[in-house]
């Protein structure tokens, strides 16, 4: 396979699989597929982790990092 192709298979598989994450938070439910307040929400986040807020960005990273693997454990353990 030609590196090409590799790298974007690659690619592709992971915009998959952050599709996926959209769809495991339950934002595609709570925004009614509306992809412009989706897309706004993740600027808002993109801004926090700018330091566009009272809390430090390495905060927010931890807090929701351990919120995300929580909710993987849950998973795991409801299958």
């Amino acid at each position: 396979m030609r590196d090409w192709a590799k790298a974007r298979r690659e690619r592709t598989r992971h915009l998959i699989e952050l599709g996926g994450l959209v769809q495991k938070a339950g934002l595609v439910d709570l925004t009614d597929d509306d992809r412009a307040t989706m897309l706004g929400a993740f600027l808002d986040i993109a801004g926090k982790l700018q330091g566009g807020n009272d809390t430090a960005p390495t905060d927010l990273k931890i807090r929701w990092r351990r919120a995300g693997l929580h909710a993987f454990d849950a998973d795991r353990d409801h299958d």
